[in-house]
């Protein structure tokens, strides 16, 4: 009568459980200790999760079953009272969804793990809280070719520290192409390119994960695909998977079609597996290009190339104003060069039609957000309000706050959202089964704080685009296959305990543009190796992930 009278005060509950396609009782959670006899074990569990709907990770369907874990491992899974289980702590969870912790295959979580964010500017910590909070036990850092060199000695310090989820890195080809040419648009020598095999070869050896790539951010848009793909060969050497921020995903080079193709290339003949991070079909001009896309990456799978690539569910993107308008070859350089260069008479008309081309792939100044508290008088303005505050056109504006930033030292701080992505093409790349979920996440944009729990309300719950068990499995097995983790991922018996239950009728993302830094809501409990981190929506102060290494292949 309880689950009868709660469904017809809540319809949306209601609508919730027919998406999963199971009527259940009130989601909730009641905690026992278990009394001093341990049933049939001679030895009774940590934890023993009862009464949850169990949402494996593989795509099977949900379905009614107890999960059992023993130090940082799952020991059982199945029906508790008929086997006999009992547990030191049991937790009984009617209605919440337990799932295997899930994992972002796309973050930019390294500087605040390290502790290292700027001074006064707002980042989580070690704690990694705005991802346990998303049901996120595992991230991946690193990306977009920014990953560290120096692998071993980044894992140890945050290991030592401790840290709230699970990491793994990536070595960036930026990263190690800059240690050895800088910022200039030059080739490698054979010499130089020795050079960066070698780093990329002790990164792996130290434990990354693979070589991420920026190709759309200077100086990386300067090499040609041959440099990378003999880099991409070293990581494939170790076992390693190839990770890269297309050159490009609207058409300021070689169009999005192009990018899919030349990223195809790279890991064909790297002799890897290929990851498009956060594919999107950014502006007006490839609007509905993300089938043609799809049926790239389809038909490269049906080859039997290993291609996946992963999405965050927003139709604004992030990155910083200078890689969004700034031509790149106005870009080479360190900041007194740039700065002359933007400040050249003689240059800037060239400068400026660059920046107009750019701001209409863009979709305008009005598509175009602040989102930076330090940036005080641009936070919380589109670029259109800015120039007409100023009384000066778009082009401009930029190019002044271009020209004032490199004088004040916050080029750095020149982030911004662009809103130009249709929600076709989102949904489109969303219901791929290639297709994982992944945050992008980073300071000011709301998917830092709400990308998992938004996909699951507003595309599995609400307009049901996807079902639950696809939902989960995008969210963390088809992670952990792409990475080689062989025991996470999922709900398995002798799997690492990364585990969490969640309440479909509160499970949602609270963040917004406005407000980009709110907790999400509806994780009840979240365990990482074993350990319980959020307890009834709380968190316990646990810091217990793993710096994990990755193992190449024997």
């Amino acid at each position: 009568m309880q689950a009868e009278r709660m469904l017809e005060r809540h319809p949306k509950f209601a609508r919730i459980w027919a998406a999963i396609g199971i009527l259940g009782v009130v989601a909730t959670a009641s905690w026992s200790l278990a009394s001093s006899q341990a049933g049939a074990q001679s030895q009774p569990l940590d934890f023993l999760i009862t009464g949850g709907i169990l949402v494996d990770g593989t795509g099977a369907e949900a379905r009614s079953a107890d999960l059992g874990i023993r130090g940082d491992r799952i020991e059982f899974i199945g029906d508790a009272a008929k086997a006999k289980v009992r547990a030191k702590t049991e937790v009984h969870v009617p209605g919440l969804i337990v799932a295997p912790g899930f994992i972002d295959p796309h973050t930019h979580s390294l500087d605040y793990l390290n502790n290292a964010a700027h001074p006064g500017e707002y980042h989580p910590d070690r704690q990694n809280l705005n991802y346990l909070m998303q049901g996120v036990t595992t991230v991946v850092t690193g990306n977009d070719g920014g990953g560290p060199v120096n692998i071993a000695a980044t894992l140890d310090k945050l290991q030592q520290q401790g840290i709230g989820t699970n990491v793994t890195l990536l070595v960036g080809f930026g990263t190690v192409r800059q240690q050895i040419l800088g910022r200039a648009d030059v080739a490698p020598t054979p010499e130089q390119l020795d050079k960066m095999r070698a780093l990329v070869r002790s990164a792996m050896q130290e434990g990354a994960f693979g070589l991420s790539s920026g190709l759309f951010y200077v100086p990386q848009n300067y090499a040609k695909t041959e440099e990378v793909i003999e880099l991409a060969k070293i990581a494939g050497e170790f076992g390693g998977y190839y990770d890269t921020h297309m050159r490009d995903e609207d058409s300021y080079s070689i169009g999005l079609l192009g990018s899919i193709d030349e990223t195809l290339r790279i890991g064909r003949e790297g002799h890897l597996p290929a990851h498009i991070s956060h594919i999107k079909a950014l502006g007006p001009a490839v609007w509905g290009k993300s089938a043609d896309a799809i049926e790239r990456v389809n038909a490269a799978r049906a080859a039997g190339q290993s291609v996946t690539a992963d999405e965050y569910p927003y139709t604004g993107s992030g990155s910083s104003l200078p890689a969004s308008l700034l031509p790149p070859w106005a870009q080479e350089g360190n900041r007194d060069q740039i700065a002359a260069r933007l400040n050249d008479p003689a240059q800037r008309d060239k400068i400026l039609d660059g920046i107009r081309a750019n701001l209409e792939r863009r979709g305008g100044a009005d598509a175009l957000l602040f989102p930076s508290e330090r940036m005080t008088e641009l936070f919380g303005k589109t670029l259109a309000q800015v120039a007409a505050a100023r009384n000066t056109p778009a082009a401009e504006t930029a190019l002044a706050i271009f020209q004032e930033s490199l004088k004040n030292n916050t080029w750095g701080e020149l982030g911004v959202i662009s809103f130009n992505m249709s929600p076709a093409d989102v949904e489109r790349f969303m219901q791929q089964p290639w297709l994982m979920t992944g945050s992008d996440g980073s300071p000011g944009h709301p998917r830092l704080f709400g990308t998992f729990p938004r996909k699951f309300h507003d595309y599995v719950f609400e307009k049901k685009l996807i079902s639950l068990p696809f939902a989960v499995r995008s969210s963390s097995a088809l992670a952990a296959e792409m990475l080689g983790l062989k025991d996470r991922g999922l709900l398995k018996e002798g799997f690492a305990a990364d585990v969490i239950a969640l309440d479909p009728g509160d499970f949602a993302d609270r963040a917004t543009y406005e407000h980009p830094q709110v907790l999400a809501s509806g994780v009840r409990l979240v365990f990482v190796n074993g350990v319980l981190t959020v307890k009834d929506g709380t968190y316990t102060g646990a810091l217990a992930g793993k710096a994990l290494r990755h193992k190449p292949p024997n």
